[in-house]
């Protein structure tokens, strides 16, 4: 499936579930009724920041939003996932690349790889959420400077940073060089 095709029909199970309409998600999350509309029908391409707003009103992780068909479907899910099969999304305004990893029987614990460019900066407006979410970010190579709220640390290869999602995330790449790194997430009740 198209990752498109799959965010589309991602965010519609999910507000379904919540038995929501466009127009309450719209309100919940601050993006146009019209775009999320567009994002659904697989038409639209939409920013890593606005997933994020879509994200945190439904109450699950960005992570959550590129999951495949088959770890909502009603037979199990398998416990591995093939590198070929990982899903892969650009975000259109920072051209950032991210590749789920974990596979898609259900786990609390989910896997994201990062390649981000020279010069970028995601700023997410992260807020609180039905469900507590922590994550770590490994810097695999390269330079990073993450702000977690007002405050700011620079990694370097081999640092890790751990936070809960629960403010404003900014994530920058101050240096001419990619970097990579890996999102480790973990989601417990509230």
């Amino acid at each position: 499936m198209d990752i498109h095709a799959n965010i589309a029909r991602r965010l519609r199970d999910l507000r379904d579930a919540k038995g929501w309409s466009l127009d309450a998600l719209a309100e919940r999350s601050a993006v146009s009724r019209s775009n999320i509309s567009l994002i659904e029908r697989g038409e639209s391409s939409p920013t890593a920041v606005v997933l994020d707003k879509l994200a945190t009103a439904l109450g699950v992780s960005l992570a959550s939003l590129f999951e495949s068909a088959s770890s909502v479907a009603a037979t199990p899910p398998s416990p591995h996932i093939a590198a070929r099969d990982q899903a892969r999304w650009t975000d259109p305004a920072s051209g950032y690349v991210r590749r789920n990893l974990s596979p898609p029987a259900w786990s609390p614990i989910q896997l994201v790889e990062v390649q981000f460019p020279p010069g970028e900066r995601v700023a997410y407006d992260t807020s609180l959420r039905d469900a507590e979410i922590h994550q770590q970010v490994w810097v695999i190579e390269g330079a990073m400077e993450m702000s977690v709220g007002e405050t700011t640390w620079r990694l370097a290869t081999g640092d890790c940073l751990s936070m809960r999602l629960d403010c404003p995330i900014v994530y920058r790449n101050p240096t001419r060089k990619p970097a990579r790194y890996l999102v480790a997430l973990c989601r417990t009740a509230r």
